[in-house]
């Protein structure tokens, strides 16, 4: 099969397509033949590297991907050969005692599908039959991988772990990434009003026509936090979505007391310093998560295949030009989801 390949750490040159054998479906496994591939920040920082990631190499990078099932591992009745499916990039045994409480995304032996295992800028790839699910025949496979890992991830984040509830002010730091899209949309279909920080005019609209009711240029406010109180009547907001990290001093200011700060990633830097008195002169709560449980996963995919959520679509790169595709999202200059052709 054809694969994109790193063999060492380094630019997105380091990313070549060359052939790779075609993986074989374990037991329990189903081998999808992948129509599309779906860029999310941690292929950029797998491709980077970071202290203690180990790699088998040739890896193959890539958590989000939809295509065909083409075989069936040993003890798999479904789905069957020829269905059409989105990939869960969530990898679990299914043993352990978070797998047997439902938490599957805090498994003991939790991978990411493209992260410590190889993943899905490849023609093939072969996955637990649970992470294959089943979507409408006429849905575009480009849609579906590109909202797979970004609806869960919100879904999990606001929904399950932030218990966002109808009525509350959701404020999303930044404006036209994946997650950040996603969570416009999830707010608002749980009945949150949305604030968002995006840099520019155009992020700000993409968030506008997404639903969000009240937009800050943080190139025109630089204290986005006062900007924040000002538009709610100096109470600030019930949550804030951060998943930048360096930002925290801002957002934590932005918060009424009592709020909640949720977190899924740090883009701007792993560590930074903020003010503890804001977290314990306000009663604040920063709450983590990461992915979602596979229930978790087939509800918000259900909304998404209803057309109730839609994945924001940036642009389409031939599978040959990965690189190029990395370097797009690594410049920030996406809006929405970057996915990959594969024929």
């Amino acid at each position: 099969m054809k694969a994109i390949l790193l063999d060492e750490h380094g630019g997105p040159e380091k990313l070549k397509l060359a052939e790779f054998p075609t993986p074989e479906p374990g037991p329990g496994q189903v081998l999808v033949r992948s129509r599309a591939a779906a860029l999310n920040r941690v292929d950029i920082l797998v491709r980077e590297g970071w202290p203690g990631l180990k790699l088998e190499y040739p890896h193959i990078p890539g958590a989000d991907g939809a295509g065909t099932v083409v075989a069936l591992g040993a003890g798999v009745t479904a789905p069957e050969i020829g269905t059409p499916v989105v990939i869960n990039g969530n990898l679990s045994d299914s043993t352990c005692e978070f797998c047997l409480a439902g938490l599957d995304n805090q498994c003991r032996n939790w991978n990411l599908l493209g992260e410590t295992i190889r993943g899905t800028y490849a023609e093939y790839v072969a996955v637990p039959a649970r992470n294959a699910l089943p979507i409408p025949a006429d849905f575009d496979p480009h849609a579906a991988a590109a909202a797979a890992l970004v609806f869960l991830t919100a879904w999990h984040s606001l929904i399950v772990r932030g218990n966002l509830r109808a009525g509350e002010k959701l404020l999303v730091v930044g404006a036209s990434g994946g997650v950040n899209t996603a969570c416009i949309q999830v707010a608002k279909l749980a009945g949150a009003q949305v604030y968002v920080v995006g840099s520019g005019r155009a992020k700000l609209d993409l968030a506008e026509s997404l639903g969000a009711d009240s937009l800050i240029d943080r190139s025109q406010e630089e204290d986005w936090s006062r900007a924040v109180f000002q538009l709610t009547d100096r109470q600030g907001v019930d949550v804030v979505v951060d998943n930048v990290g360096t930002t925290y001093a801002h957002s934590l200011r932005a918060l009424r007391k009592g709020g909640r700060l949720l977190t899924v990633g740090n883009t701007g830097a792993p560590k930074f310093e903020f003010d503890n008195r804001y977290m314990f002169g306000k009663h604040l709560s920063i709450i983590g998560s990461t992915m979602g449980t596979h229930a978790d996963f087939r509800t918000v995919m259900g909304l998404v295949f209803a057309g109730a959520l839609k994945p924001v679509m940036d642009m389409t790169f031939p599978l040959a030009e990965a690189a190029a595709a990395q370097q797009r999202l690594a410049q920030g200059e996406q809006m929405g989801k970057i996915t990959l052709d594969i024929p």
